[in-house]
């Protein structure tokens, strides 16, 4: 690891213990082990530190999305078409490596607690990761669930209500069971029943066996 990314990954730790505000250039420096003046020589300020921080993240999710096998987000027709396609243990199957891989990720959970913390103390923080995590994640499964809709994979409906109805349990099991170890196999468990149920209401596949 390079001094750059120890800069980084240690600053991201303490943004998730001490929050941004609580956290200082030195004590980033010093968790490092290096000068303040040291740390200058890669970043400008502690606020380029958390963009830098805020780009890695969205690149470990983008990595997320190649390493279960899912298709590119920029695709919306072809993941329509690969989605529309899938059974629902496979989709069962994508939820849970999906799931795992944001409980599990070091990174991305210590920036989630970083962000929780946040809400009250910087607002502008707490605006990222609603856009990240809500917001775009919304859209994106709003635009999906259109277009398959539209091919005849989901029976007609809302789409935009159904990428809530999809994600928000999801969200919320994230929440809770971010820092749980010992609770995964129940969130997996509850996962699962959400995902079955969801496929039973909107897939048309499941609609044609009843």
């Amino acid at each position: 690891m390079t001094t750059r990314e120890r800069i980084v990954d240690e600053a991201l730790t303490l943004f998730s213990i001490k929050g941004f505000k609580g956290t200082s250039v030195k004590n980033i420096a010093d968790a490092v082990g290096i000068k303040d003046s040291s740390l200058y020589k890669h970043f400008k300020s502690k606020r380029e530190i958390f963009d830098t921080i805020v780009l890695k993240m969205r690149k470990r999710m983008e990595c997320m999305t190649e390493q279960i096998g899912l298709p590119d987000e920029e695709k919306l027709e072809e993941a329509a078409k690969f989605y529309g396609r899938i059974t629902l243990e496979d989709l069962q199957e994508f939820s849970r490596k999906a799931f795992l891989f944001y409980l599990k990720d070091e990174f991305i959970s210590r920036f989630w607690r970083l962000a929780n913390m946040e809400q009250y103390q910087n607002p502008e923080i707490y605006e990222i990761y609603r856009q990240i995590f809500m917001e775009e994640s919304i859209a994106y499964q709003k635009q999906l669930f259109s277009m398959m809709i539209h091919n005849g994979s989901f029976a007609k409906g809302d789409p935009q209500i159904m990428a809530i109805s999809f994600y928000a349990p999801i969200f919320f099991l994230l929440s809770k069971y971010n820092g749980r170890e010992e609770g995964v196999s129940e969130a997996l468990d509850i996962l699962d029943r959400q995902i079955q149920e969801f496929y039973q209401i909107y897939s048309r596949k499941s609609q044609e066996k009843e």
